[in-house]
């Protein structure tokens, strides 16, 4: 699939996804690291880097929608395309309701969260 919006002739929605995965993945990894060393200052990193990996999501998928809306109709691609939009909407849903709360009993949705990820990223091919 040829991507419609572009920046100096490259995909911009891909240029753009790899911000939230690393962030949101980092995230993750920050509050294990909490979990295990009970240092605050752990738990503000992964705060502010699931923060920026929302927001950095946010920033992509209009870019995202806009290549989505210009897939014929009634083809695989475009069904795989809403599957990767909703499975990502999710995620972007899971982590801002486990950043309100930040306990440790929201953790377990983080995870799922990233399982989500990986899984609706995979799947669209990128």
């Amino acid at each position: 699939m040829d991507a419609k919006a572009k920046l100096l002739g490259h995909p911009i929605h891909q240029m753009l996804i790899v911000f939230p995965l690393g962030l949101l993945a980092m995230g993750v990894i920050f509050d294990l690291i909490f979990f295990g060393t009970d240092n605050a200052m752990f738990a503000a990193v992964a705060y502010w880097m699931m923060v920026a990996g929302v927001v950095g999501g946010l920033l992509a998928a209009p870019f995202g929608f806009i290549d989505w809306m210009s897939i014929p109709p009634d083809t695989r691609a475009k069904r795989i395309g809403a599957l990767h939009g909703g499975g990502n909407l999710v995620v972007t849903l899971l982590f801002i309701a486990t950043h309100w709360s930040q306990t440790k009993k929201a953790f377990a949705l983080f995870v799922v969260g990233i399982v989500m990820l990986a899984l609706s990223t995979t799947g669209a091919g990128h």
